[in-house]
């Protein structure tokens, strides 16, 4: 579609000259004579302004405002017979894209209408790509009805709109911790400026401190030049650390300066470099417990903690689960170009009795598979693998002839998940479909220790 261009001039002549040649240069030309006029056709479809100083029911600094306030986007070139660099300065503050003197050149008012309408074109590229990243990330993109997942919605927006530098998301795997950083991210003012995410676990100590913060040319074997680290990176922007229990003491402190501080220093560099960057933390570890082992410092746990978000595992809103799997049918059927209609009502009472340990990872790659293995229009129970269509249930447990002591059981049970997990509380509670709380209720009923010979 040619650009639409507001002729706006109180002498006929003139707007005639420019409408011919704008419209040789395949611009479409609406013409106005007043104020009245141009404010009446100054809309969303007009692509560029020419604006007259001086008209006759008003000033043209006057229109020149009213259009920005409206349509800030326009471009607006001034035309006066008035010589002057204050009314030149004056229609610059007042938001005028360029300015020229009566009587003018076409050529170059041809010229400035293109250079205008090219910077015109370049913002709006840039709006619709940085909307269509934010896209995915919509808050509508936390799917579920259950209290947990609203609670959620509401505090993620809360803190997308809040100048918080430091936010901590806990969660078991599986629960979306990514997703909530990119939606707290796409949501903030920080939405323009960079995304940076780092798997704390995925790298070697030397190498993720390089990562995060860069390093100078010869700080280290193969250092042969410099580099700008993730947090120098994301500059006004967020800087996701995924697994943050992970990080060894040594890069602990040095991102608690950071945090602290707003500055580091790169591997091998003297100066101080500063920052400004939200840094979003997420971790599957019960940090608590993690303090008071000694594996992770209690001051930068505290710092990280000022806004904590605690993510709900799937078990905890299982009654989404018909919504989450509506939701990824469509997603999958879009990117895999079916037409499957659903699940058919058998599955979707074993989807909504497992007990899903993956939390909603797992979910999603079981739709996933189920996609890709049905030819029917509706997905079935066998479609599913085959831990999903197991119960979690007492079934796999025989009652012993003689009887059993039922506490007894419960403070086997609860050994066993500890020492599988680790004596990690959180995932030996998950093993047993129960809460931190609940467990370390039945540790202590039980007097239950970690010792030497169960590291």
């Amino acid at each position: 579609m040619p650009a639409r261009i507001l002729v706006v001039d109180d002498e006929q002549l003139i707007r005639w000259s420019l409408s011919e040649r704008l419209t040789q240069e395949g611009y479409e030309v609406v013409e106005a004579g007043t104020a009245k006029e141009a404010l009446a056709l100054a809309g969303p479809d007009i692509d560029l302004v020419l604006l007259d100083y001086r008209l006759p029911d008003s000033d043209g600094l006057k229109v020149l405002r009213e259009i920005k306030a409206s349509e800030p986007d326009i471009p607006i070139i001034m035309l006066t017979a008035v010589s002057g660099v204050e009314t030149a300065v004056e229609a610059m503050k007042q938001g005028a894209h360029h300015y020229a003197n009566k009587p003018f050149n076409l050529d170059e008012i041809a010229l400035f209408v293109q250079k205008a309408l090219e910077t015109t074109a370049l913002r709006r590229e840039v709006r619709n790509l940085r909307a269509s990243r934010s896209e995915p990330y919509a808050l509508g993109r936390i799917v579920g009805e259950a209290a947990p997942m609203q609670a959620l919605r509401a505090l993620l927006q809360r803190i997308a709109s809040s100048p918080a530098s430091t936010v901590l998301l806990m969660g078991e795997s599986g629960t979306g911790k990514d997703l909530a950083a990119k939606v707290i991210h796409y949501n903030s003012e920080r939405a323009s400026r960079p995304f940076m995410n780092i798997t704390c676990s995925a790298l070697p100590e030397t190498l993720l401190e390089s990562e995060l913060f860069g390093h100078e040319r010869g700080a280290f074997t193969d250092a042969r030049q410099q580099k700008v680290g993730l947090l120098e990176s994301a500059g006004g922007g967020t800087v996701f650390l995924d697994e943050i229990g992970e990080m060894v003491p040594v890069l602990q402190a040095k991102l608690l300066r950071f945090l602290e501080e707003k500055a580091f220093k790169r591997v091998g560099g003297a100066a101080d470099i500063r920052v400004d960057v939200r840094v979003v933390a997420a971790t599957n570890r019960d940090l608590e417990d993690a303090v008071k082992q000694g594996r992770f410092r209690e001051d930068l746990y505290y710092r990280l903690n000022v806004m904590q978000v605690p993510l709900p595992p799937l078990r905890e809103h299982a009654s989404d689960v018909g919504l989450l799997v509506r939701y990824y049918v469509d997603q999958f059927n879009r990117e895999f170009r079916k037409q499957v209609r659903g699940v058919t009502p058998e599955a979707l009472e074993v989807l909504r009795t497992y007990r899903w340990p993956g939390n909603i990872r797992e979910l999603r790659n079981a739709v996933e598979r189920a996609m890709l293995l049905a030819d029917e229009e509706w997905l079935m129970p066998e479609h599913f693998p085959m831990n999903v269509g197991r119960r979690s249930s007492g079934q796999a447990f025989g009652l012993p002839e003689e009887g059993v002591s039922l506490e007894s059981v419960e403070r086997m049970l609860v050994l066993q998940a500890l020492e599988r997990t680790g004596w990690n509380h959180t995932r030996a509670a998950t093993l047993l479909g129960l809460n931190r709380d609940q467990i370390r209720y039945r540790i202590e009923k039980f007097g239950l220790e970690k010792t030497a010979g169960r590291e």
